[in-house]
């Protein structure tokens, strides 16, 4: 309720994203929220320390736990993804592996789906692994071998979707609902679609993790991540995960960027999904193109669940090219506005080659296995000028 006693109307999305958390007269006036470059706290006696310490008084105590200014990027995100909590990192594998170790031990399995980023793939199979976590992949597209893997009675069910690089979708709701009948807990790396096209929370995931590098920050000039769920696993993950187990706190300085990014979140997603459309449709048409994977497409496998799922297909497209591997290498090198690079959501668009690049962590059978074929090609439409992505494209296929 407002002070007149009289019930709010709930904000939208890009409201809450610009005011949420912040009142302009808490900080004498300043609309943009300040900056707290500290890496401690003080208190005014050994007793409100004590109480804090103890956790029976809430408080700052390190910027390695918490910070006003992170603070802030945490409750705003906790709206955003309509969770309880949030806790912020210093990097999305921060996030990612920060959130590993505070909820699995020795003999647990985790259940994962069988596309993965490269480095999360490294971590739960070159990692978790090495101190006796199990680690069993599935095709999480497929329900019955979800459903068959669930009676092994894993803890944690994890997946992105998109899925990076090859934009498989997973159905976050049926997932859920198979997982928690198995006691399982679900983790969603929401990072190619963000809070503004798919809200996994309310679809029935546990938590969500980003890199807020991406589409959150927006303008590659940051790295973070973010983890979303309930009060008690949210300091659970806080407490260990962060705390004890990584230290991968966020610069103060970076949550203010991230806080800036979230800002034109929503407007900067519309934009994306848009021109993605126009240069999906023309790879499509294009003779030299054996594949284009964009949510939108109609000819897309999972259209109707990511109509369903997703506000909009948002702005990463994979593609093959007839030529394969050496097709694929040929086109992107004659490439002049896009520029080749790992990270995605950008201002700027940017290639990728992900058996080469983000995901040359997997051996060439594993890549295979998991769907990542040689020729695959990773695009993420920036913000230029549709008409001038098109042109880069097509004199890249004509030369």
């Amino acid at each position: 309720m407002d002070g007149s006693g009289q019930i709010e109307c709930p904000k939208g999305f890009s409201t809450r994203a610009i005011h949420e958390g912040y009142h302009p007269a808490d900080a004498g006036g300043a609309l943009t929220p300040p900056v707290h470059f500290t890496s401690t706290f003080t208190f005014p006696d050994v007793e409100s320390a004590g109480a804090a310490f103890s956790g029976e008084q809430p408080a700052h105590i390190y910027s390695r736990i918490s910070n006003p200014t992170v603070d802030l990027l945490e409750r705003r995100m906790a709206s955003l993804e309509g969770a309880e909590a949030a806790v912020a990192f210093g990097s999305g594998m921060g996030a990612i592996t920060a959130v590993f170790w505070s909820l699995v031990a020795p003999g647990d399995e985790i259940l994962v789906d069988k596309t993965l980023y490269g480095c999360t793939y490294a971590f739960f199979n070159h990692g978790l692994a090495k101190f006796g976590v199990r680690v069993s992949h599935v095709d999480m597209t497929d329900p019955d071998a979800v459903e068959a893997a669930l009676k092994s009675r894993p803890g944690i069910v994890y997946f992105e979707t998109p899925a990076n690089p090859n934009m498989r979708l997973i159905d976050i709701e049926d997932i859920a609902l198979k997982a928690h009948a198995a006691g399982a807990r679900v983790i969603v790396d929401n990072t190619y679609a963000s809070p503004y096209l798919t809200r996994p929370l309310e679809l029935g995931a546990d938590i969500t993790v980003h890199s807020a590098t991406k589409y959150l920050g927006g303008h590659g000039d940051l790295i973070g991540g973010i983890a979303c769920g309930t009060q008690e696993i949210m300091d659970e993950v806080r407490g260990c995960g962060l705390k004890d187990m990584t230290g991968a706190a966020l610069a103060p300085f970076n949550a203010m960027l991230i806080l800036r990014g979230l800002k034109t979140l929503g407007l900067r997603m519309r934009e994306h999904s848009a021109s993605a459309g126009e240069v999906a449709r023309f790879l499509e048409r294009h003779p030299e193109v054996s594949s284009v994977a964009w949510p939108g497409l109609q000819s897309f496998p999972q259209a109707a669940l990511a109509a369903r799922q997703m506000r909009l297909p948002g702005g990463m497209i994979a593609f093959e090219l007839d030529g394969g591997k050496a097709a694929a290498i040929a086109f992107m090198n004659r490439l002049n506005l896009i520029q080749r690079a790992v990270s995605l959501g950008d201002a700027e668009s940017l290639i990728q080659h992900p058996a080469s690049m983000t995901h040359s962590t997997y051996t060439p059978e594993e890549q295979a296995a998991h769907g990542i074929a040689p020729g695959l090609i990773r695009l993420s439409v920036g913000l230029e000028d549709v008409e001038d992505i098109l042109a880069d494209l097509a004199q890249a296929f004509r030369s």
